[in-house]
């Protein structure tokens, strides 16, 4: 069964709750029950075997825990109590305080989980409909075993409840988690360059971490990821999710991991730092688009002002409006120190994070700090209509501060726009999705660091034949008889400096009524012309190029008697993703045009004759 089918076939309880639940409840009681069915069914094998344990070990006065842990199958938790929710059948009469018993089982850090959900609440509401048993048998029902389901095939389940759940509730899915196909992207880019680490045989151990986690789902791709290439390479995950529901989805899943649980934290991660101290190997994120950080701003703000470059946001703070950029920053202070062998991290970002803010501006320093220190290795721009709650444009940033010799001082851009294959079906705002081929390519593309472009071939009808990545040095393809070739560039790479410029402010002279100059009465202005703010007009200059040049050459002709404010001059960085990829198209001629309108016009003149017949 696949995940679609068995979403559907969990998502069939929600027939049982309809009246006795509103729809934007159904959760409060399908996510937790399929979470404790999933438990149920990784420990099904070795219960016997942790219950004799339990026994025993009881009974000779011990601490059975870490005895039933290794029992368990050397997993993170386990359940001392007989009971499992087939056997909770029955006793139907009993079903509730059984339940309780049952959860109360689990080891400690399972149980959390079940508080997380506020699962008694629920229970006690169910028990009250005469619903408990009906919806425990079902869930009894449904095989979750690892040899049927196995965890990836599990988070994408859990991901498509929450998306119904989101959408039914009109919540934001996209804050719970990312399309699997870009996580792969992310994944594939992070470790690209790390030969160590993937090559197998190499008994490395590596840390990951995502301050987003949502459910799990980065950590648990990258962690199977570098599985397949080295076995025996070992990752550590650790994470911090602010939702209650979706950090018990994910502690679930670390715990069937046997993943230590203790490195995954609840709260909210800009105001309090789970991992305060603690550098990390990978990163992943994908933050909220364009959320507002007002809830925490009075604790942020005290970082940036007391801590500065010591706390985490000592670049600058961007606008109340949009908090990605401080998601930025966090992951930037928990970069490993190069000399310890460095980091490398992938963040999710859109669009207004690359431009935002004039120069002097939170924004604007931030990328400053960013291009300055020579941290971002590229920016990919993604297909829009990839994420579940937004079609809006979105990119993923590359940054690290272990560069290879070739990259130093550059900054690869990659348009990855047009590498998309529509959906069958729609899931909310996700309409388009990355095949494996087109990962790929996008990955090869930021391997090989080199700058390329896309020859489109279309028939003479204008109907596109082919596509092709070359490189820019390449000959296009031929286009066949009546159609042509267009070529755009979408691998192209900069300097770091090339997105820097200084605003300079142009002032001219203030006059009196008769145009006389107006000057300075006191102090260090007395006699010097004194500027008119309504003249008053900005400039800005490329930092590679001089500027006494270019105000000699593209102010001074316009206006004579106009100077720089030097004091008043910034240096800014704006990195214009979509203008660097702008192929211009020429119009079509005239001639051209008219014959089509002629056409379109006696077709219309024809349709108007036949309903006057």
């Amino acid at each position: 069964m696949n995940q679609a089918s068995l979403s559907a076939l969990i998502w069939s309880v929600a027939d049982l709750l309809r009246g006795d639940y509103k729809q934007s409840e159904y959760g409060r009681v399908i996510l937790p029950f399929t979470v404790l069915r999933r438990l149920d069914c990784v420990l099904e094998p070795t219960k016997k075997a942790v219950l004799a344990e339990f026994e025993a070990k009881t009974k000779a006065g011990l601490n059975p825990e870490p005895f039933l842990l290794r029992k368990a199958g050397n997993k993170s938790f386990f359940n001392a109590s007989p009971l499992d929710l087939p056997r909770l059948l029955g006793d139907q009469d009993h079903i509730r305080q059984n339940l309780y018993a049952y959860v109360q089982g689990f080891s400690p850090e399972a149980r959390d989980i079940f508080e997380r959900f506020d699962f008694y609440t629920q229970v006690e509401r169910l028990a009250k409909a005469d619903l408990l048993f009906l919806v425990t048998e079902k869930f009894a029902n449904i095989d979750l075993h690892p040899d049927t389901v196995d965890n990836a095939q599990m988070g994408l389940v859990f991901e498509e409840l929450i998306r119904k759940f989101a959408e039914i509730s009109n919540e934001t899915a996209g804050e719970h988690f990312t399309p699997r196909e870009v996580i792969r992207l992310m994944v594939n880019l992070i470790f690209i360059e790390d030969d160590d680490v993937l090559a197998p045989g190499n008994a490395v151990v590596r840390t990951i971490y995502d301050p987003t986690a949502g459910t799990g789902g980065m950590l648990s791709v990258s962690a199977e990821h570098l599985l397949l290439h080295n076995p025996d390479a070992r990752l550590t995950l650790y994470g911090q999710e602010l939702n209650d529901e979706s950090y018990a989805i994910c502690k679930a899943d670390m715990l069937i991991r046997g993943q230590d649980v203790g490195n995954m934290v609840a709260g909210n991660t800009l105001s309090e730092d789970g991992h305060s101290g603690r550098k990390f190997d990978y990163m992943l994120s994908n933050p909220p688009f364009g959320v507002e950080w007002k809830k925490v701003e009075k604790v942020v703000r005290k970082e940036h002002e007391e801590k500065g470059f010591d706390g985490r946001f000592g670049p600058g703070l961007p606008r109340v409006s949009d908090g990605s950029m401080l998601f930025l920053m966090h992951l930037i202070a928990k970069m490993r120190p190069a000399v310890d062998g460095g980091s490398r991290f992938g963040i999710v970002l859109n669009g207004s994070p690359l431009f935002t803010g004039g120069a002097g501006s939170g924004e604007s320093e931030i990328r400053r700090y960013v291009l300055e220190n020579d941290l971002v290795e590229a920016i990919i721009g993604l297909p829009t209509d990839m994420f579940y709650n937004t079609g809006i444009a979105t990119y993923v940033w590359i940054i690290s501060n272990k560069k290879p010799a070739d990259r130093k001082g550059y900054l690869q851009l990659i348009d990855a726009g047009s590498f998309w294959q529509k959906m069958r079906k729609s899931l909310g705002s996700k309409r388009k999705q990355m095949s494996d081929e087109h990962i790929a390519t996008i990955t090869r593309l930021f391997g090989d660091f080199a700058e390329a472009e896309q020859a489109t071939v279309f028939d003479a009808a204008g109907k596109e034949v082919s596509r092709q990545v070359i490189a820019a040095a390449e000959f296009a393809p031929e286009p066949p008889e009546g159609g042509k070739v267009k070529i755009a560039p979408i691998a192209r790479i900069f300097k770091n400096e090339d997105f820097g410029y200084t605003t300079l402010t142009v002032e001219r002279p203030l006059r009196d009524d008769q145009g006389k100059l107006v000057l300075g009465q006191k102090g260090k202005l007395k006699g010097k012309p004194q500027p008119d703010s309504s003249l008053r007009d900005t400039e800005n200059v490329p930092l590679g190029e001089d500027i006494k040049a270019y105000f000699k050459r593209e102010v001074l002709p316009h206006a004579s008697d106009a100077w720089i404010d030097e004091a008043k001059s910034k240096v800014g960085y704006e990195i214009p993703f979509n203008r660097h990829f702008y192929v211009f198209e020429p119009p079509r001629d005239l001639h051209t045009i008219d014959e089509e309108l002629k056409g379109v016009s006696a077709r219309i003149m024809a349709m108007l004759g036949e309903l006057a017949e």
